[in-house]
């Protein structure tokens, strides 16, 4: 039996016991042949038939033993365990073939995966190839269009060009034959009446000999007459007594009528001149005049219209100067309402703090009328600086609103007197000036400006009542000056829609403070012009956009400049 000795499928040795095992390993023994390297003989020539013996004896023997059934038992239990063993085996061969294939499926997907990946990433770079390639076409299109117009235009160019040539050498030769042809008919025609001339010369001078003494009879025939006519005239008013007396009268009459109203319409014009004319010293007022009102009758009609505006509206001072201005501007109000006695001021500081626009505030804030003069249109006008002088006081005098009389420059003219540096001119245009302010007065209220007040005469400096100092803006004037500028030269123009003017998108606020911050030092015009610079900045650019980088790039220019200026300033101290 096969299952006895485990000569099944897939089994091993059945167990056996130890003489079965001996006998076995002795037949095996006597299988080998001959050890000794004899020649072999046949296949059956060193079989030893005792180990079969043997062998059937242990079978028999273990038929007869007690233990065979368990044996037997055993053996199938192993035969079992090797069946179960061997399908395991099949099954976990068949699950991993089928992981391999699901493994191999895997692959296949991302194989197939990085396959389209790969395909997708070529058909984009195979698109933006094309697509650059069409750009680059497109590209050399607009740049061969381009070529052929500016190659059309320098044609045409050329082209007009040369025309212009021929149409000026055409011209040129017309004019040309013209003079020649003007050259020629004017000696032809020279040459026909000197011809005439010479043959009628005896006629011509006969003529004129009696022309000549046609006209010598007729001048002394009325010669003749005249006289004889004036003669008797004569003679008859002088033997006329009441004639001659109503001839003397009547003269004397006439010439006292040409010399009263000559001297008549002098002190007119004067009286004229002195209330209704500005000086010429004045360059700027806010009084109406005559020649004003017939050119501009709408802004004079506005102007009586208008109402007393805030004295600080569009200032910007520090809080100290704000309120120490403030109450200057309402002293000057209530001294205005109550007709009392005007005080004078002097305002100093470097130029471009505010001086002249708060002196325009002030005077529109009080109801008073403003007049504006400069200093250095002193000393040019030499002898008629005092008759000059004389007739702004005797206007400002004029007025029934009151005037703030605003010198700027002053000391151009108000220096002291002992320096040998001013002129005897300007020393008595001084002098009038001294003399028309000695006392204080309910006409006219004197603001003086200037940058360097200590070269003033110490007969002005007891002229003044108030001195005020216009100091440079600090950091929150200086954001406040350039969120007014930002806003009215800026904003407002974008806003509106009216002008060619857009702004970009940032944040305003903040730029504003930063450049407060960059700009110290810049006084309150210098800020003004960075807002006009803007505005024109946009305004030159293609699209009209206002942007940042613009905003900076003039800010730094005006740092620049203003630090050139700063140096300047320092080499001339």
């Amino acid at each position: 039996m096969s299952w006895l000795f485990g000569w099944g499928k897939g089994s091993g040795s059945p167990p056996v016991d130890e003489q079965t095992a001996a006998a076995l390993a002795e037949g095996a023994g006597g299988e080998t042949g001959d050890p000794g390297g004899g020649k072999p003989g046949d296949k059956w020539s060193n079989f030893d038939p005792t180990g079969l013996e043997r062998a059937a004896k242990a079978a028999r023997d273990l038929d007869k033993s007690r233990h065979a059934k368990e044996a037997l038992a055993l053996a199938r239990m192993q035969e079992q365990t090797v069946q179960l063993e061997h399908e395991s085996k099949v099954k976990e061969y068949e699950a991993a073939l089928e992981q391999l294939k699901g493994e191999q499926i895997r692959l296949q997907g991302e194989e197939r995966r990085k396959t389209l990946a790969e395909e997708t990433k070529q058909n984009q770079a195979r698109a933006q190839y094309q697509d650059k390639l069409a750009r680059q076409r497109y590209d050399d299109q607009l740049r061969q269009q381009q070529f052929l117009n500016e190659e059309n235009l320098r044609k045409q160019e050329e082209s007009v060009v040369k025309q212009e040539a021929m149409r000026k050498a055409t011209i040129e030769h017309e004019m040309d034959l013209r003079h020649k042809n003007d050259l020629l008919r004017i000696e032809a025609e020279a040459k026909a009446r000197a011809q005439v001339e010479r043959e009628n010369a005896d006629l011509i001078r006969e003529q004129i000999r009696l022309k000549a003494a046609e006209h010598r009879q007729t001048v002394l025939e009325s010669i003749k007459t005249a006289g004889a006519v004036f003669g008797e005239g004569f003679r008859a008013f002088v033997s006329d007594w009441d004639k001659l007396t109503a001839t003397v009268a009547g003269l004397t009459l006439l010439a006292a009528g040409v010399y009263t109203a000559r001297n008549t319409t002098a002190v007119a014009g004067r009286y004229i001149e002195a209330r209704l004319g500005k000086p010429s010293l004045v360059r700027e007022t806010s009084r109406i005049t005559v020649a004003e009102a017939i050119k501009h009758p709408i802004k004079t009609a506005k102007r009586l219209r208008s109402r007393p505006q805030d004295a600080l509206e569009g200032v910007v001072l520090s809080p100290t100067l704000e309120e120490r201005v403030r109450d200057v501007a309402i002293a000057t109000r209530n001294t205005r309402q109550n007709r009392g006695l005007y005080r004078n001021i002097l305002m100093y500081g470097p130029p471009g703090t505010g001086k002249t626009l708060f002196a325009k505030k002030l005077a529109l804030h009080s109801g008073m009328d403003y007049a504006i003069m400069t200093g250095g249109d002193v000393a040019p006008m030499g002898r008629d600086g005092v008759t000059a002088m004389h007739k702004v006081f005797d206007w400002a005098s004029t007025s029934r609103r009151g005037l703030l009389l605003f010198v700027d420059e002053a000391d151009a003219f108000l220096r002291k007197r002992a320096t040998e540096k001013i002129s005897e001119d300007l020393r008595a245009t001084l002098n009038a000036f001294l003399y028309r302010t000695g006392e204080q007065s309910n006409k006219f209220m004197l603001v003086l400006a200037s940058n360097q007040p200590e070269q003033f005469d110490w007969a002005i400096n007891d002229r003044i009542d108030e001195i005020v100092n216009f100091a440079l803006p600090g950091l929150g004037e200086r954001e406040r000056l350039v969120r007014l500028y930002f806003d009215k030269f800026v904003l407002g123009p974008a806003t509106t829609g009216r002008q060619r003017l857009k702004l970009a998108q940032f944040d305003y606020g903040q730029k504003c403070s930063d450049i407060a911050k960059r700009a110290e030092g810049m006084s309150g015009r210098e800020i003004s012009k960075l807002g006009v610079a803007w505005q024109a900045a946009a305004y030159s650019s293609e699209d009209g956009v206002l942007t940042e980088a613009m905003i900076d790039s003039r800010v730094d220019d005006a740092i620049k400049q203003h630090a050139q200026k700063m140096d300047w300033l320092l080499m001339e101290a």
